[in-house]
């Protein structure tokens, strides 16, 4: 008896059957964005009952702090009447909802914000317009970041980044050779290589990833939002700030991973059905926002950002009339956030931020 398969893998065999073994980032996009059965565009993953937890949905702080770096922001950028808050990828709204609540402590800010929404998927769409019903802040939603409205922008990406396709490349005897997935002989998917090498590759690698040994696989990005956000922000003012996972300088390995109910599975199984993901290359990211003309700050890890911006003043806050259960809550939420360990974000996360030139210093990144 076959192996019960997913709506999607049998799309898959049928393209790889059609046109041959598919590129990995073809694979990655297919599995999180098919308009019918892709991860994102079906279901809310978010949460204790989803398969992972976002920063957001670990404690109000990380919004709220958020909040409060966007109004710093907009205050750095002059204090325009009329600013674009943008989120990327804003999950359940409920990084937004906190930021949004945070900003009340600037009034002016406040009135001055009209939020978009960057958001692919139907379902979590609706999920946030139940989010954000009772604010009183003009909100619209997008399917790319180009359709924002022009004008001055405060742009926030959390965990976004990592979720973009990758592009993956195995280095052989004769040169490097695209990753793609194919059919085995017993009638499985698998990681393959395909038959032409990748002319002229090696002129196109970081310096510390040209010397690597056989066998070794590099990922890179092909989106352009980098060098949007850049030019953005250059042009038209504003400052963008995102977090996620991922190393500061480029290098080799692979670290695409799949997660499904709060544990790592095979990408290659069930597809559709589980988070694929990568880790951000925070020096290609901010060498790409930089040649548009953009100023760098970053990056740096999240716990760094999110002591830079008070979290330890807010959850003393929260805890100052809270019963011993709910600050003990507070304290392991604050935690997660900010330790070092491998199950806590604090250093594995990382932020980094691109700006207008002639902003000032943006809080959160003092050295």
């Amino acid at each position: 008896m076959a192996p019960s398969r997913t709506p999607l893998e049998t799309e898959i065999r049928r393209r790889i059957a059609l046109a041959g073994p598919m590129p990995v980032r073809q694979f990655m996009t297919l599995c999180l964005t098919h308009p019918q059965h892709g991860y994102y565009m079906t279901r809310d993953p978010f949460g204790r009952s989803g398969d992972f937890i976002t920063s957001p949905e670990v404690s109000q702080v990380f919004g709220e702090l958020i909040g409060l770096w966007a109004a710093s922001a907009w205050h750095a950028m002059g204090q325009p009447e009329n600013v674009r808050l943008v989120e990327l990828g804003p999950g359940r709204g409920t990084m937004m909802l906190d930021a949004l609540r945070a900003s009340q402590v600037v009034p002016a800010f406040r009135q001055a914000i009209v939020a978009h929404m960057v958001e692919i998927s139907p379902a979590l769409q609706e999920r946030q317009q139940q989010t954000l019903s009772a604010l009183d802040i003009p909100t619209m939603w997008h399917q790319s970041f180009d359709e924002v409205p022009d004008g001055p922008a405060i742009i926030l990406a959390n965990e976004f980044f990592d979720a973009l396709p990758v592009n993956q490349a195995i280095k052989q005897l004769n040169g490097w050779y695209e990753r793609v997935v194919e059919i085995d002989a017993d009638d499985n998917l698998t990681f393959g290589i395909a038959n032409e090498v990748i002319p002229l590759f090696d002129q196109l690698l970081p310096p510390a990833v040209r010397d690597a040994p056989l066998g070794t696989i590099y990922e890179w990005r092909t989106d352009n939002l980098p060098l949007a956000l850049g030019q953005r922000v250059v042009r038209q003012g504003g400052a963008a700030l995102v977090i996620d996972y991922g190393h500061v300088r480029s290098d080799q390995g692979e670290t695409l991973q799949a997660v499904g109910g709060h544990a790592f599975v095979n990408p290659l199984t069930t597809p559709g059905e589980v988070d694929l993901t990568a880790h951000v290359d925070f020096e290609a990211f901010g060498l790409a926002a930089e040649s548009m003309g953009a100023r760098l700050y970053g990056p740096i890890q999240q716990a760094t950002l999110l002591h830079n911006l008070g979290i330890d003043k807010r959850a003393a806050a929260l805890k100052a009339y809270a019963s011993p259960d709910k600050a003990a809550a507070v304290d392991e939420a604050v935690n997660r956030l900010i330790g070092q360990g491998r199950t806590e974000m604090g250093k594995l996360f990382k932020a980094i931020a691109i700006a207008n030139p002639t902003l000032g210093p943006l809080p959160g990144f003092e050295a």
